[in-house]
């Protein structure tokens, strides 16, 4: 690991796609560095919702030249920089003052232990889980091994990240059978002669993967393996990752009074308010969360049996949806998703234990409330 002397903005970034990479975030989305150089030493990193000049300004006056958001400044695409608007002028801002803004938006909302883990954990659930896995998330490699290399090539795909199923890890399948080849003329056979066919003891090695990971994985084995010529298969198999998508859901430890428990969002969240459908009348005992905005998910909450749906940003005509089948708790978009930075803060204390990580105390709710 770098020294905090030679620490740098890509240093930091890296770190955090190894838990939340790019590739799974929304295809609408603009997670990843907006401005400045990866090859930057990073001052300090200043952790915060959201980016506005006033946010710049505190990283200026901090001695942080990294703003890591979750939320992205640049949503859709920037074809004039004059300031006329927040986004123009923190942008400006930041470029002026050779400020990196970092975003980690959805690709940390949707892993085990993103933001929708941390509002899970505040809110007090059991063993959390993802409430609508993402799809083609995975990916399944074979190869070819000669027997005498099949344990060194299974490790180096290990190691580089393939064979996690759930809690279990170093997982794969293994058949024995021969493989045949002729070595042409121009070739370096690591076993076997040139021009003649060669029948080989070899393990048919396969393991599942994350999909982002499939250029890493498959380097790994290529490097591990002795052919010149290594055969493998990539699959796209049609199981879901228990660990990638939207929302989660678990259960209380004991259950409560409906009231009871919007009384402890209001607490928990420090809410202006909390807007919720019709009572059922029954104890809470299973909860599902999204953070943000999480209409998309009200079925999905339905589905599995959650009592509460915790989320933010329905609209009017979207609570009539709840049907008296589920109670919907919109507790607020900033609300829902403001110990984003507290879990940032620690995801990055922890790595890099003496590197300056701030978090902003800049307010970035652009709600208010009576």
């Amino acid at each position: 690991m770098p020294t905090v002397e030679n620490l740098t903005i890509g240093d930091i970034t890296r770190y955090l796609e190894t838990i939340a990479p790019p590739s799974l975030q929304e295809s609408y989305d603009n997670s990843g560095l907006l401005t400045g150089q990866a090859n930057w030493k990073c001052t300090g990193a200043l952790i915060t919702l959201d980016s506005t000049e006033a946010v710049i300004d505190e990283a200026i006056a901090e001695g942080c030249n990294l703003v890591i958001a979750h939320h992205p400044i640049i949503f859709s695409g920037l074809k004039k920089l004059n300031g006329k608007n927040y986004i123009e002028r923190t942008i400006i801002k930041a470029i002026k003052n050779d400020v990196a803004i970092y975003a980690i938006h959805t690709n940390l909302d949707n892993v085990s232990l993103g933001v929708n883990k941390e509002i899970a954990d505040r809110i007090g659930l059991i063993n959390p889980q993802i409430l609508t896995q993402k799809e083609s998330t995975l990916r399944k490699l074979v190869v070819f091994v000669p027997k005498a290399n099949a344990d060194a090539v299974r490790e180096a795909m290990f190691n580089a990240g393939a064979g996690h199923i759930g809690q279990y890890s170093h997982c794969s399948f293994n058949i024995a059978g021969q493989g045949t080849f002729k070595p042409g003329v121009d070739t370096n056979p690591h076993v076997g002669e040139k021009g003649k066919l060669h029948t080989e003891e070899e393990v048919r090695v396969e393991s599942i993967l994350p999909a982002y990971l499939e250029e890493a994985v498959v380097k790994a084995m290529l490097a591990a393996h002795p052919y010149e010529e290594v055969a493998y298969d990539i699959y796209r198999p049609d199981n879901k990752s228990n660990n990638i998508g939207s929302g989660m859901v678990g259960q209380l430890e004991s259950a409560v009074d409906e009231l009871e428990f919007l009384k402890h969002l209001k607490q928990t969240f420090n809410c202006g308010v909390v807007k919720y459908t019709q009572l059922l009348g029954k104890p809470v005992k299973k909860v599902a969360v999204c953070g943000g905005s999480g209409r998309f998910l009200l079925n999905d909450a339905i589905r599995a049996g959650a009592d509460v749906f915790v989320t933010s940003d329905f609209k009017y005509h979207d609570y009539f949806d709840a049907d008296n089948r589920i109670v919907v708790a919109d507790i607020g978009h900033f609300e829902s998703e403001q110990f984003t930075k507290q879990l940032l803060e620690g995801l990055l204390i922890k790595k890099f234990t003496t590197f300056a990580v701030r978090v902003s105390k800049t307010g970035t709710n652009p709600v208010n409330y009576l």
